[in-house]
């Protein structure tokens, strides 16, 4: 059996940092384990074509059981299978989040997790190649960028923003979230440039890392109270290796819980219809999943260089060139360009909506765009959800994918956030800035007067943003999971770091903040 100090379980946006910094310590030894394999795709690398990875080797498929509030469907889960885990196959979004998030988290008992106290974290492996003030920093592993190309549709949506009484912000990052404007994002000189190239493929070499793909974790092994070892399949073979110091979870909201239950460590009862031994009875593990939803409003648009059908020839030999040659063009693009943050009712502390607009059509994941045809849409982003679900365990057998079940729409309120978020974007998309583009309606296809219409059109079309974050809480009282420091309650040597220790959601995308609760915890673990 071979022995390492440190044993990570994910190679995704926190299990590269982690190895990173954990592995800088040239006494100790690493190994990280991923599912999947390396990311050396074109399609990986190139920031348009981020929607192909969907239901590929590097997405792991995930499902939702059918959603009794989103009729009956059952609703599809893309999760990055491959070295960078979702900052591989994601829309490169650069997103924190409000600083009301950080605090609440802190007014949870949650010492040390506050806005001030995570912002260092933030701008630790931050190389922002456009901003440099008190919220930014530049010369850290992880290139933060603007656009090198900007869609001339997106820069009239922010025309039409503005004749719709919205005001401009040029960084969601800084002193202000409200507002809309241009994204950053996690490039490089019009690459995407994930966790896995900032921080693993740069020390890959180190001789006190080892790095396995394709490797299938079973279990984390507990004696007396404490994680001693991985159990994982590797090439048909399985493999033990013994965790001197610690074992960490990265796997992310589906599968770290997962994970836990597997290696009997959740809810006693569940773990005891799937047959599996208790080992430390702990009811939230895999409780407090939540997610933030998409929908949107798409018409048919009167030109025909939407990036819908950049692919067409010739454009794409354009679009080739300028991508290769000049890393600039439409190929550098993630497509949704502009987004934005607002209050659906005057009183709240914060925005409870945020916006994704795309010249382009984006329906259902984008497996639902017409064939050969330009559009555009627009829409809101649920931000803190009421509706809370749970992961659990279909089967003991460690291929078996979980059962998640969100709860989207469970309850009312969120329902009605999104119908007034609607209603905000059928504003905009009104304006006059837009006449040149806007064609005729394509989703919904005609004018829906009444909340009840639009209530339906959320239940049929609304889809995930990709943020699933909660399964493994950080806090304290019988729901929670880890501590402070991210170490699982009741068992020693054995922490979880990734989004599922999130104790409610962000207002925004997580891909960021997920980098910074890996800072943070490497350097709570570093510090023993």
């Amino acid at each position: 059996m071979e022995v390492f100090d440190y044993i990570i379980v994910g190679a995704g946006s926190a299990g590269c940092v982690l190895a990173n910094r954990l592995s800088g310590d040239k006494n100790v030894k690493v190994l990280l384990l991923e599912a999947g394999g390396e990311d050396k795709a074109t399609d990986i690398k190139t920031p348009a074509a981020f929607s192909k990875l969907f239901k590929t080797a590097f997405d792991w498929e995930d499902e939702t059981i059918p959603q009794p509030h989103m009729g009956g469907r059952p609703m599809y889960q893309p999760r990055g299978k491959v070295i960078g885990g979702c900052s591989s196959t994601n829309a490169m979004i650069y997103m924190r989040g409000n600083r009301l998030d950080y605090d609440h988290w802190a007014s949870l008992g949650n010492a040390g997790w506050s806005y001030d106290e995570v912002l260092p974290y933030f701008k630790k492996s931050e190389d922002n190649q456009v901003l440099q003030d008190a919220y930014h920093a530049k010369g850290g592993e992880w290139a933060v960028s603007g656009y090198q190309y900007q869609h001339p549709l997106s820069k009239a949506l922010l025309q039409a923003v503005k004749q719709a009484g919205y005001t401009h912000n040029s960084d969601f990052n800084g002193a202000e979230q409200e507002g809309f404007g241009f994204h950053q994002l996690s490039q490089k000189q019009g690459r995407r440039f994930s966790a896995a190239d900032a921080f693993l493929h740069p020390i890959r070499k180190r001789p006190n890392l080892k790095v396995v793909t394709h490797a299938m974790v079973h279990k984390v092994n507990i004696e007396e109270g404490r994680a001693t070892s991985v159990s994982y399949e590797w090439k048909g073979q399985k493999i033990e290796a013994k965790a001197g110091k610690e074992v960490i979870l990265s796997a992310g909201a589906f599968n770290s819980p997962k994970l836990l239950m597997l290696s009997g460590i959740g809810p006693a009862d569940h773990l005891r219809e799937q047959g599996i031994p208790v080992v430390h009875a702990l009811a939230g593990v895999g409780q407090n999943l939540q997610d933030h939803l998409l929908a949107g409003v798409a018409y048919r648009s009167k030109k025909t260089d939407t990036y819908d059908t950049v692919e067409n020839f010739p454009r794409i030999l354009g679009a080739l060139w300028q991508f290769l040659v000049n890393k600039s063009g439409p190929l550098t693009s993630n497509v949704c360009e502009i987004g934005g943050f607002a209050r659906t009712l005057p009183d709240l502390p914060a925005p409870d909506v945020q916006f994704a607009f795309a010249p382009a059509f984006y329906i259902r994941h984008g497996f639902d765009n017409p064939k050969g045809e330009n559009g555009l849409g627009f829409g809101p982003i649920l931000l803190q959800p009421y509706s809370v679900g749970e992961v659990k365990l279909a089967t003991s057998d460690p291929l078996a994918k979980p059962l998640i079940d969100p709860r989207y729409f469970s309850d009312e309120r969120d329902l009605q956030t999104m119908i007034r978020g609607i209603r905000i974007a059928e504003k905009v998309l009104s304006q006059s800035a837009l006449d040149d583009y806007r064609g005729a309606r394509y989703l919904p296809e005609t004018d829906l007067p009444t909340d009840g219409e639009i209530a339906q059109l959320l239940r049929e079309m609304s889809e995930t943003l990709y943020h699933p974050v909660g399964t493994c809480k950080m806090g304290t009282g019988e729901m929670a999971v880890v501590d402070t420091e991210l170490r699982v309650h009741g068992i020693n040597g054995l922490r979880v770091v990734d989004a599922s220790i999130m104790p409610k959601i962000v207002r925004g995308n997580t891909n960021a903040p997920t980098v910074m609760i890996a800072e943070k915890g490497a350097e709570m673990i570093l510090k023993g």
